[in-house]
């Protein structure tokens, strides 16, 4: 698979990704800073999800594209609801109900979507064939050489950090749920969480990367990149989906992922001169398969779940006959 990472880094005149993930939050950090009393408790939360959803997550997201391609990274990025719902088998919090037909589907969409998982890394499959434009982002702006194909090791690499980053991304979820319980205030956390997130990715970056120069922006394309990182990218995307979480639910917002394989996939066969492999669409189908039977499980068993209260509710309107004898009416009438 071509290095599709490290192409765009050719086009935005060797911008190292790492770099990148700093300037990218500082930005956002910059942009959204009104904020409540915060107290200790939610600081450590929010520095907790800013490292998972934020450094930790991005920086392994990045080392998957680099070593991988646009197209497996944004694939694998689909079983993050699989992996939270094994999370949440694994701290108790979801109940699996084998008897039912909503707990099957689950397991199946879960099944089906490790498949896809495991064909997308281990299968690589015959090239499909490209379509010819004449974008060609890759070559007119190459400063570096270097281009690879993806090897086996580095498809092992890729699975692993992917998989990990998807971890992250599920616990990120869950840590994201608590901060909503102590501190209600979408906006302020984020730009909180955004803000920590931008000083782990700086320390990180200064450990791995000495070179001074390649901090150096300019009014290039670099600097576009970095912007568009920060505030659409990261600040955009973490208000809209927690807008659309709030009104529609978390369902809602996940049944869209698959969307990004599609868009992701045609745009680096016709922006990036990317070849698409017969395993990449085959893995990438299973997952997005096994994903919408594991929605379309937890929809039924959410269905469930509201019909309960009108059930019982049902149940206790229905009218109650009492029956007074003589002698307790004639009682009555006594003790009036």
């Amino acid at each position: 698979m071509a290095l599709s990472m490290k192409k765009i880094c050719n086009i935005v005149h060797g911008l190292k990704p790492t770099i990148l993930m700093v300037i990218g939050q500082i930005i956002l950090g910059v942009e959204r800073n009104k904020r409540p009393k915060l107290t200790w408790m939610v600081i450590w939360q929010s520095f907790l999800s800013a490292m998972l959803g934020g450094s930790v997550f991005q920086n392994l997201y990045i080392l998957s594209l680099v070593v991988t391609s646009a197209t497996f990274s944004t694939a694998m990025t689909n079983l993050v609801t699989v992996v939270t719902f094994l999370l949440a088998l694994c701290f108790r919090l979801e109940k699996l109900n084998w008897d039912k037909t909503s707990g099957k589907a689950k397991v199946m969409g879960t099944l089906l979507s490790l498949a896809g998982a495991m064909v997308l890394t281990l299968y690589k499959g015959p090239d499909i064939v490209r379509w010819n434009t004449h974008l060609d982002l890759v070559n007119h702006g190459n400063h570096h050489s270097g281009h690879a194909g993806g090897t086996r090791t580095n498809m092992v690499l890729g699975a692993c950090a992917s998989l990990v980053s998807v971890t992250c991304y599920a616990l990120w979820f869950n840590v994201q749920a608590k901060i909503a319980e102590h501190y209600p205030c979408p906006y302020s956390s984020s730009a909180l969480m955004i803000t920590m997130a931008a000083i782990q990715c700086l320390l990180y970056c200064l450990c791995i990367q000495r070179d001074w120069s390649q901090w150096k922006l300019g009014w290039n394309i670099r600097l576009l990149n970095v912007s568009f990182a920060g505030v659409l990218s990261t600040g955009g995307l973490f208000t809209i989906v927690a807008w659309c979480v709030r009104i529609r639910g978390p369902l809602f917002v996940s049944a869209f992922n698959p969307l990004m394989v599609v868009i992701v996939a045609l745009a680096g066969t016709l922006v990036l001169n990317e070849t698409l492999h017969l395993g990449s669409m085959l893995g990438g189908i299973t997952i997005i398969c096994g994903l919408y039977v594991l929605l379309w499980g937890k929809a039924m068993e959410e269905k469930t779940k509201l019909q309960l209260p009108e059930t019982s509710s049902g149940d206790i309107s229905k009218p109650v006959n009492i029956v007074l004898t003589h002698s307790s009416a004639g009682a009555s009438e006594n003790d009036i």
